[in-house]
């Protein structure tokens, strides 16, 4: 972590972010969900739902949750890296 700019260190990795938003998707799609859906439960905006599920966004723990509890799936679920929401 030394040498690097302080703003590096404050962006999720690549990896990270992609799993988070490739889960998001799957979970969503499992539930047969439009974005807009998602956002209604979740009480976010669409197009705040679509920018997470592209990979545009560092999403907050309180909005990780607030996604996940409107999915019915636990926060850690849709940050797994190499897998769809918990499945192998």
């Amino acid at each position: 972590m030394f040498g690097k700019h302080p703003s590096a260190l404050r962006k999720p990795s690549k990896e990270l972010l992609d799993a988070l938003s490739k889960n998001l998707r799957a979970a969503r799609e499992a539930q047969h969900l439009s974005q807009e859906a998602l956002a209604e439960r979740s009480d976010l905006h669409r197009t705040y739902v679509g920018s997470v599920e592209r990979g545009e966004r560092n999403v907050s723990l309180s909005t990780l949750e607030t996604l996940a509890s409107a999915l019915g799936v636990e926060p850690a679920d849709l940050l797994r890296k190499g897998d769809s929401h918990g499945r192998a």
